[in-house]
């Protein structure tokens, strides 16, 4: 189904180049929604933009471009308005065939992109030997959610966990366990990772004190990366440890990923070093190899390096994301790479992205995107930490949203006088509570910081996961209050609008494949909460005006036909955020 404005805006290129010629083929309309109805729906501002190119008055090029347009089966006759504004309003009958086209469609009216992709998601990349703590939730939602939606438009999703699972911080670890705790290098599970982490501390203590312990980790890296059987059997454990507690964290919030960490790089840094030479891009600083760049300087305004090989000849982040960049695009094939990581690190993906174009291993059809994204803060704006000043773990965050949603939960059928069982409470509780925190986060314009409430995040009113979850619900209600199901209206249950806020929500329905088309190209999965939240308030206000289940014919089966395509609309949109919906709450 091609979305409505989509067909507009084809009209209004064909009328413009009937009015005005070729070279007007590709001019934007400026079509938007009205921002008040009493001017229609829709509003193109395209006449202002050509007044100065055509040497015209805004009001008549609006009335050419009016003369040429052919809606009458989408609009009522165009109105030119002000200077020259052309507001259209959608024809009752055209809103009603689309509503009842979605209705009949399991897609809603979301095509399928008919240019499908290999796109690579690169999100979530905790590093082994630590626990998750909060810094890793907004790239493990934000990328989990824009992986979801363009798996949706049908592209070829890959999506990666680039672990931080090599380099000093394993010698220094395998050194100090082999003083401590040796069985943790032979056996599996023979510490917890809570011990594995205070364990990385201790060892980080030594190797910033003492020079002998470092010389011997650094002897212990040697020995890793040179294959040694003791060394990988250790770091092997270490890393299966670590990966069956993040696979606790990524259950917990539904989330797939295909790990891939930097490990799996590492026989390939040594070509890249090679290949920027021979390429005559490397220059040597103080003993390290280096690629000059170009936009970047320091302070003295001369070009900053990208260090690629150190002067001790150990490789470094940089290396590792020029092979990785370089194998998913003549390896896996990638049209598209995402980066989902905080704003910190914008600066270093441009250089490193420069440096790979400049070597001819990022041409000019690969498009490569870093996902930038804010802190999360506590209630007093400043980065989330515990009390004692350690970083939030993302288990204890998100254990104790689910045992606040238990807490609200209990307490609102006690008020209520309801019997419920205990596996409904935990399933409740469970899903709300996760759903919170997911919502909370992609809710947020991604590259602003927010501030992290669970009170707000768990609210029962505003933009919130529990109020996209009770809309939902009450559409449920309907059914069993009315016996109806809604499979068995199909489509013989033709949607016939009458009362204003019927329109309201009919209009608000058929912008779903505009929104989804939107977030796949811009990646901001705000756009689609903002969508979500104002269809269930726009829902809510219908629900209260318009009487569903005491309507007479026809209005009572187009009403049930709305409730049902709202929650269908609901469901795949929260599904599209990573969130599951409830039948009763």
């Amino acid at each position: 189904m091609n979305s409505t404005i989509a067909q507009l805006k084809s009209q209004f290129q064909n009328a413009l180049v009937a009015a005005f010629g070729e070279d007007f083929a590709n001019t934007d309309p400026l079509l938007v929604p009205t921002s008040n109805p009493k001017f229609g729906d829709f509003q193109s501002n395209v006449a202002m933009s050509l007044a100065k190119p055509l040497g015209q008055a805004p009001r008549a090029i609006a009335e050419q471009i009016v003369q040429h347009l052919a809606l009458a089966d989408m609009c009522e006759p165009p109105a030119i308005a002000g200077p020259g504004f052309i507001n259209l309003t959608l024809k009752t009958s055209y809103l009603e065939d689309q509503l009842t086209r979605m209705q009949t469609d399991p897609r809603l009216g979301v095509e399928q992109t008919k240019n499908p992709q290999r796109v690579i998601v690169d999100f979530s990349s905790p590093n082994i030997a630590k626990e998750m703590h909060v810094g890793h939730l907004r790239s493990t939602i934000i990328g989990d959610c824009i992986a979801r939606i363009l798996e949706f438009e049908g592209h070829d999703v890959l999506r990666l966990n680039h672990v931080g699972d090599w380099g000093t911080q394993f010698g220094m670890l395998i050194t100090y366990l082999r003083e401590v705790a040796p069985e943790a290098l032979t056996t599996a599970d023979a510490i917890d990772l809570g011990d594995l982490v205070a364990f990385y501390k201790k060892a980080k203590q030594r190797f910033d004190e003492d020079a002998a312990f470092r010389e011997a980790s650094r002897l212990e890296v040697v020995k890793l990366q040179s294959g040694d059987e003791e060394s990988r059997h250790a770091w092997q454990l270490l890393c299966d440890q670590s990966r069956r507690e993040f696979q606790v964290i990524y259950d917990l919030l539904d989330i797939h990923v295909t790990e891939r960490g930097e490990s799996f790089y590492n026989p390939l840094l040594s070509d890249v070093v090679a290949d920027l030479e021979k390429l005559g891009l490397l220059q040597e600083d103080q003993g390290a190899k280096c690629v000059f760049l170009e936009g970047f300087t320091n302070k003295e305004g001369k070009p900053l390096p990208l260090i690629v090989q150190k002067s001790d000849g150990g490789y470094n982040y940089a290396t590792t994301d020029l092979a990785a960049l370089r194998y998913r695009i003549q390896q896996d094939h990638a049209n598209r790479i995402i980066y989902v990581t905080d704003a910190g690190q914008a600066n270093h993906f441009a250089q490193v992205f420069q440096v790979a174009r400049r070597a001819g291993w990022l041409p000019n059809e690969v498009d490569v995107v870093h996902v930038p994204f804010g802190l999360v803060q506590g209630e007093d704006g400043k980065k989330l930490k515990t009390r004692s000043g350690e970083t939030v773990r993302l288990r204890d965050l998100l254990d104790e949203a689910v045992d606040r949603a238990r807490a609200d939960l209990e307490a609102r059928i006690q008020e209520e006088g309801r019997q419920e069982t205990p596996e409904f409470i935990n399933h409740v509780a469970q899903v709300v509570g996760i759903s919170a925190v997911k919502y909370a986060d992609l809710s947020q314009n991604r590259t602003s910081n927010y501030i992290f409430s669970f009170d707000k995040m768990l609210a029962l009113q505003g933009n919130t996961a529990p109020y996209m979850l009770y809309a939902y619900v009450r559409v449920q209600g309907i059914s069993r209050k009315g016996q109806i199901d809604f499979e068995q209206l199909g489509a013989e249950a033709r949607i016939v609008l009458q009362e204003d806020s019927e329109f309201v929500l009919a209009r608000h329905l058929l912008q779903l494949d505009e929104i989804v088309d939107q977030v796949g190209q811009d990646l901001f999965p705000n756009r689609l909460c903002q969508y979500l939240f104002e269809l269930s308030q726009k829902f809510n206000q219908f629900y209260d005006r318009c009487p569903v289940l005491q309507a007479a014919e026809p209005f009572r089966t187009s009403r049930l036909a709305l409730c049902d395509l709202t929650a269908r609309t609901l469901k795949l949109g929260l599904s599209l955020l990573g969130i599951p919906t409830l039948e009763r709450m």
